[in-house]
């Protein structure tokens, strides 16, 4: 009995060690690397669309500006309850362990998550004291299943704040900014509760080995120096986003000292100018690809970073192009020893593996919101809604094989 009790002990230590073995990803000069010293190249996927709803994912573009134009739309229909009751639906059905199986299978080795802070905490202008922060237990639910399934994959989940309070930029879109009010960039209450609900998930996820890092602020896009400047391509300082950077790193090393910070700049997380030099030794600087050349040129100034200040970089986003474009790109990263996320797994379009193909209805919702046809009923508008959130699980979306095939196999072609 004894030497049974031993053989189970041993089994689970040994489990243990593989599970942790794996480790927690850091830097290493311009490397990521896993605890054993062995580089990582992160293959990842973005699961746009699941906590932050773009309207052209849903084709309504010029119809809506950001998710709570589409949320309003959707009231409108059908009213607060069953509005609930719908974005419930596509919250447990737009991501789930067949979605996460899938990017296993296909070879990719990392995730990044676009999270919506009101997912996880209050807006400011609706805490109950002013300064203090309401926790939502939803989104902390959602991310640790998202977690579980990518422990049970061994795929690393990278943490990125896409809608932070207030919103981070004039593309009002990508962060769900409402405009009437205060940005992030214009309120002190803003920053603390951007601050404060990074403490907060690094504090949970501090031990959590298949957390790849914290991508803290996605593609901040604001003129600081000058309001005509809308997205800050052509600011020089960028002294607010690097203050509020450093401010959110010091407040994750005092619960979690182990995991990766990732950092975007301005212009959509491209403008590096004031950044340097890093406050940490264990960032990842980001950039963003899109719609230019796949040639070394393209991508010059980053790896310029990567000599000149010892640091890895990482291409955080991209995608939204032809199959082509897809390989070429991949070529080059690798070619370069780059870490890439591609952009998104699945939308209401072509150009990524998983394809929402909605009910013949939804375009008639849509061409209501175009203002070409009669307002459905309620009893129909919310049928609508709920089929497409059985429309979006994976195995109902229309898989294109050729964007994974583009991705690895005519990616890793030998000539």
């Amino acid at each position: 009995m004894l030497v049974k009790r031993l053989s189970v002990i041993v089994c689970f230590l040994f489990f243990l060690n593989q599970l942790y073995s794996q480790g927690v990803i850091k830097v290493y000069g311009k490397a990521i690397v896993k605890e054993d010293g062995e580089e990582i190249i992160l293959k990842g996927m973005g699961l746009g669309g699941w906590m932050l709803q773009e309207p052209y994912m849903l084709q309504l573009s010029g119809m809506a500006i950001n998710q709570s134009a589409i949320r309003s739309k959707i009231v409108n229909l059908v009213g607060e309850d069953k509005t609930a009751v719908f974005y419930n639906a596509w919250l447990a059905n737009h991501c789930r362990k067949a979605d996460i199986d899938s990017l296993a299978a296909w070879g990719f080795n990392s995730i990044r998550l676009p999270m919506h802070y009101n997912l996880f905490t209050l807006a400011v202008d609706k805490e109950p004291v002013a300064g203090k922060n309401t926790w939502i237990s939803k989104g902390f639910q959602l991310t640790d299943s998202l977690l579980s399934w990518c422990k049970a994959d061994k795929i690393y989940l990278i943490l990125d704040l896409h809608a932070a309070p207030g919103g981070q930029g004039n593309d009002n879109a990508i962060s769900d900014r409402d405009s009437t009010k205060p940005s992030l960039w214009q309120s002190e209450l803003n920053k603390q509760k951007t601050i404060a609900l990074w403490k907060k998930l690094a504090g949970r996820y501090a031990n959590e080995p298949w957390i790849g890092g914290y991508d803290l602020i996605n593609e901040t896009n604001w003129g600081f120096q000058n309001t005509a400047d809308k997205n800050g391509c052509a600011e020089t300082e960028n002294g607010s986003l690097k203050k509020l950077l450093i401010d959110i790193t010091k407040a994750i090393r005092e619960v979690d000292k182990k995991h990766i910070i990732f950092i975007e700049a301005n212009c959509w997380g491209n403008n590096y100018k004031g950044i340097f030099p890093l406050w940490d030794n264990n960032i990842v600087v980001s950039f963003h690809k899109y719609w230019n050349n796949n040639d070394q040129q393209s991508i010059q100034s980053f790896l310029d970073f990567r000599e000149k200040y010892n640091v890895p970089i990482w291409c955080g986003e991209t995608g939204e192009n032809s199959n082509a474009w897809f390989t070429a790109a991949i070529q080059l990263f690798q070619k370069n020893k780059i870490g890439w996320a591609w952009w998104p797994l699945k939308k209401m379009g072509s150009s990524n593996p998983l394809q929402i193909i909605p009910d013949s209805g939804y375009y008639k919702l849509v061409s209501y919101w175009k203002g070409e046809s009669a307002k459905p009923t309620v009893a129909v508008a919310f049928k609508v809604l709920m089929q497409l959130t059985e429309d979006i699980k994976a195995e109902n979306c229309l898989f294109h094989k050729e964007v994974i095939d583009a991705m690895f196999k005519q990616a890793n072609a030998v000539e």
